[in-house]
């Protein structure tokens, strides 16, 4: 018998306790993410949920967060060089990745560290 995986339904990044503001103008005003209010349930202190496409996008503070993992999700995007465009607007350092067969990706990270990759299929 195997597990019957029907979707991503959400991935989580970690902040540093105290930066909760920081990553909610982050994700709002630099990835242009919805952020989830009203859910009908209470989220935990120090939790921000956001829409990211058809999934969900979970950043919650922790303690001795230090961000320097190279764990990372990756997001495909309808336009990766758009997406280029507006992480430099905002002077986010940005690096190339190896190249993968029909597909063009960067990563950076967020202001806590996280590595994200965004990825263009081609």
């Amino acid at each position: 018998m195997k597990i019957a995986f029907k979707r991503l339904d959400h991935i989580m990044l970690c902040i540093p306790e105290g930066t909760e503001e920081q990553a909610r103008d982050f994700y709002t005003n630099v990835l242009g993410l919805e952020e989830l209010k009203d859910l009908g349930y209470p989220l935990p202190n120090g939790a921000i949920w956001f829409q990211m496409g058809d999934i969900q996008l979970h950043v919650r503070a922790e303690k001795n967060h230090d961000g320097s993992s190279q764990r990372h999700p990756a997001f495909e995007v309808n336009d990766l060089e758009a997406a280029r465009a507006v992480l430099q607007e905002h002077g986010i350092e940005l690096k190339n990745e190896s190249k993968i067969p029909d597909r063009n990706r960067f990563s950076f990270r967020d202001p806590f560290g996280n590595r994200i990759e965004l990825i263009e299929m081609l």
